[in-house]
């Protein structure tokens, strides 16, 4: 793809503060980032020794635009970007990307704090694609929306992709960010977590599974969270509803992975929905967030989008065209005013209910995101 639908926001950001874009390694950003005017003679790659090199000695390119690429690697990055912001020209744009979580990561000396503009970019969905037909649809849930396995169209391609991607996770950037020892372990968490998609996450039961500690599963969880290999949802909480409070479910950037069909489209439909949300908090500033909903009594809707924690969007999925899920009802019954879909991978009968449902194939839905 020529443009992603960050660039424009990018463009717009840039004038006025820092730009970081942030998201899974192989997701697009440095593509994302070359298409900017002036960003070829201005990029910089810390796993790049010469470009290393021009970073420390400050010996940094001619022209408007620095473009930092992986320099969160650098223990002291922050302190560094600080300086370099406050003593550059007005005209000097600094553009930044990295495949970690770089509001967070390794958050020490002197803040960055309203320098700059974070951006978090997701693997292409349905709406940024373009996608039409449900062959499309299945191809993208078959093969994941990273671009390269994508663009393949090649289920054994997406695999060798995939597999590959993994080692070097595993191999290199969280032994180089993260400096965890054992990766046997680690690697074994990592493919063990697909399988557990749609489930609540349970800590505990992963711990047994591996004979680890928890705490070691804990920061190992934590760790593939902040280099964009997963994230976790939180359950809502009401007055109105019986909800439990601390357990957790967790999905893949790369719903490839998922093994059993029902839990891929599953987080397919929470990829999208987590890339809807981001974008609406990095580019338009509403307060948005993505949860799910589950009771004591074991009733449970996929996600729930609130604002403010005000519940504005409830989705349940569902392999098969089928009249509205029971637990979904009972959510409407609870919330008239929460918009509500039910969305399937399999084309059917789409209608509204008397209570205003929507049931329809999930490619209806994910068109009106991003």
């Amino acid at each position: 793809m020529e443009h992603r639908y960050l660039g424009k926001q990018i463009q717009a950001d840039l004038p006025r503060k820092m730009v970081f874009v942030a998201g899974p390694r192989q997701v697009g950003k440095t593509t994302l980032g070359l298409t900017l005017p002036g960003a070829r003679q201005g990029y910089m790659n810390w796993d790049v020794p010469k470009h290393r090199e021009w970073i420390l000695r400050r010996q940094l390119p001619f022209g408007s635009l620095w473009f930092f690429d992986e320099i969160h690697k650098y223990r002291s990055w922050r302190n560094y970007l600080k300086g370099l912001y406050d003593d550059r020209p007005d005209s000097q744009r600094i553009l930044v990307t990295g495949s970690a979580r770089l509001e967070l990561y390794r958050y020490s000396g002197d803040s960055l704090q309203g320098r700059y503009h974070l951006l978090r970019l997701h693997p292409l969905s349905v709406a940024e694609l373009g996608i039409e037909s449900a062959d499309d649809f299945a191809q993208l849930l078959k093969l994941g929306g990273f671009p390269e396995p994508f663009f393949s169209g090649s289920e054994v391609q997406a695999r060798r992709w995939s597999r590959e991607y993994r080692n070097l996770l595993v191999r290199e950037e969280i032994r180089e960010l993260e400096r965890i020892q054992d990766l046997g372990n680690l690697e074994l968490l990592v493919m063990r977590l697909p399988e557990r998609v749609g489930s609540l996450l349970s800590l505990n039961a992963l711990r047994e599974d591996l004979q680890v500690s928890h705490k070691a599963v804990s920061n190992w969880v934590a760790a593939l969270e902040r280099l964009y290999a997963l994230f976790r949802i939180s359950p809502f909480g009401s007055p109105k509803i019986r909800a439990i409070k601390k357990a957790q479910k967790h999905y893949h950037f790369d719903w490839s992975l998922v093994p059993r069909r029902g839990p891929r489209l599953e987080n397919l439909v929470a990829g999208h929905l987590l890339k809807w949300v981001h974008y609406r908090q990095d580019a338009e500033g509403i307060d948005l967030d993505l949860q799910f909903f589950r009771d004591t009594d074991g009733r449970e809707v996929d996600f729930v989008v609130t604002d403010r924690r005000r519940p504005v969007l409830a989705v349940e999925c569902r392999w098969s065209p089928s009249r509205p899920d029971r637990n979904l009802r009972y959510w409407k019954k609870r919330f008239p005013e929460c918009e509500t879909w039910q969305v399937t991978a399999q084309e059917g009968r789409e209608f509204v209910t008397a209570d205003g449902i929507r049931v329809c194939h999930a490619l209806r839905f994910l068109s009106r995101l991003v």
